[in-house]
């Protein structure tokens, strides 16, 4: 009787109409070579059918297209480099764990970091979600999200890693929380 009740239990999800999804809220702040400022609003990830929908409410960035990707290290500080500090460095390289060393974009077999371009209205607002095909929430525990200041063009030529230029804006990605949410 006992293991009928257990197992009952256990079932009870399937058949309720809940299913639980994982869901990570990111807060996104402005970086530069001394460290991280201004608060610039959050970043909402969950698993989505076609992979990570990355669901952006964020003010304060330049009019345009932005490189967007996920970052190996869950830091935003800045690193030295040939003896200067460079905003963001301490994130480290794109997330690459199949280490292709490759920058092919979302829909490439590249960097499992590439996300698609975030777009920033005139008022500079983003909040255009995107989906991110090769990536799950799970993906993200320890790592960072940078947002750089020009266009990605999704490969290594003329510049390496799409050429985007400076690291404008990072957040550290907390521990993924399960979420409830109704089955349709």
């Amino acid at each position: 009787m006992s293991r009928f009740l257990l197992l009952a239990a256990l079932g009870l999800p399937l058949f309720s109409g809940a299913a639980l999804a994982a869901e990570v809220v990111v807060p996104m702040t402005a970086i530069d070579s001394s460290g991280t400022g201004a608060a610039l609003g959050t970043l909402v990830v969950r698993d989505g059918k076609g992979g990570a929908v990355v669901t952006p409410k964020l003010s304060g960035l330049g009019t345009g297209p932005h490189g967007f990707h996920v970052h190996e290290n869950p830091s935003c500080g800045p690193k030295e480099q040939d003896g200067k500090p460079v905003a963001g460095l301490a994130a480290g390289g794109h997330f690459d764990p199949d280490k292709t060393s490759r920058h092919e974009g979302p829909y490439g077999h590249g960097h499992k970091g590439d996300m698609p371009a975030l777009a920033v209205n005139g008022d500079g607002k983003a909040t255009d979600a995107v989906t991110v095909p090769n990536l799950k929430v799970a993906d993200l525990k320890g790592r960072s999200i940078v947002i750089h200041a020009g266009a990605d063009n999704y490969a290594d030529q003329p510049k390496a890693l799409g050429g985007g230029g400076a690291r404008v804006a990072c957040g550290v990605v907390p521990e993924p929380k399960a979420k409830a949410t109704k089955k349709m």
